[in-house]
C-alpha cells in the first residue's frame, strides 16, 4: 500500500509542477509571486527526483533478486543512437 502512496504523490507532484512551470510561463505574475512559485518548483523537482531515485533502486534490487538478470544505467544516448 505504501508503494501506490508514494506514486499517487509522485502523480500529485508532477501534476503540480505542471501547473506552477504553466504559471510562470503565462508571465503576468508579480515578482514576489513568481519567486515564491519558483521556490516551490524546485521543492516539487527534488521531491518528484527523489521519488524517481528511490523507484531506480527499488527496481535495481528486484533485478538483483533474479539470477540471470543483469542492470545497466539508463542513458538517453541508448535511445538515440549517433
Amino acid at each position: 500500500m505504501a508503494a501506490k502512496k508514494k506514486a499517487l504523490d509522485f502523480e500529485q507532484a508532477l501534476v503540480e509542477l505542471e501547473r506552477v512551470v504553466s504559471a510562470m510561463e503565462a508571465g503576468n505574475m508579480p515578482l514576489e509571486e513568481s519567486l515564491k512559485a519558483f521556490e516551490q518548483g524546485v521543492k516539487l523537482t527534488r521531491e518528484c527526483q527523489q521519488a524517481l531515485h528511490e523507484a531506480e533502486q527499488k527496481v535495481e534490487r528486484l533485478l538483483e533478486t533474479h539470477k540471470g538478470i543483469e542492470t545497466a544505467p539508463f542513458s538517453d544516448s541508448e535511445e538515440d543512437p549517433a
